[in-house]
């Protein structure tokens, strides 16, 4: 299972200290966040990224988290997905000599 949470409708005023405070209540350990942050200067895009320790304390935090407030705002807390390849194949998506015509 995977350790790391996406939180969705964060406020953009809300910080990455406040987000690992609400995390780690219950004595749950919190290992990284990453606070996805726009264009404007100090404001978050509403979103953030959490890895747990454990999937267990994951597990815990999403059923513990998921629908709160922090910040002013109804959290969204779930496993986040595996991040997909940008690239296929073993080239990389791109066409090799070999596979372009060329001797």
């Amino acid at each position: 299972m995977n350790h790391r949470l996406h939180i969705g409708n964060l406020s953009p005023d809300t910080t990455a200290a406040s987000i690992s405070e609400a995390f780690q209540r219950d004595g749950r350990t919190v290992a990284r966040v990453q606070l996805v942050m726009s264009r404007d200067p100090g404001r978050s895009r509403g979103f953030a990224f959490v890895d747990m320790l454990t999937s267990e304390e994951a597990s815990a935090a999403v059923a513990a988290l998921h629908g709160t407030d922090i910040g002013g705002r109804t959290v969204r807390v779930s496993i986040a997905n595996e991040p997909k390849s940008r690239f296929g194949g073993i080239a990389g998506g791109r066409k090799t000599g070999a596979t372009q015509g060329k001797p």
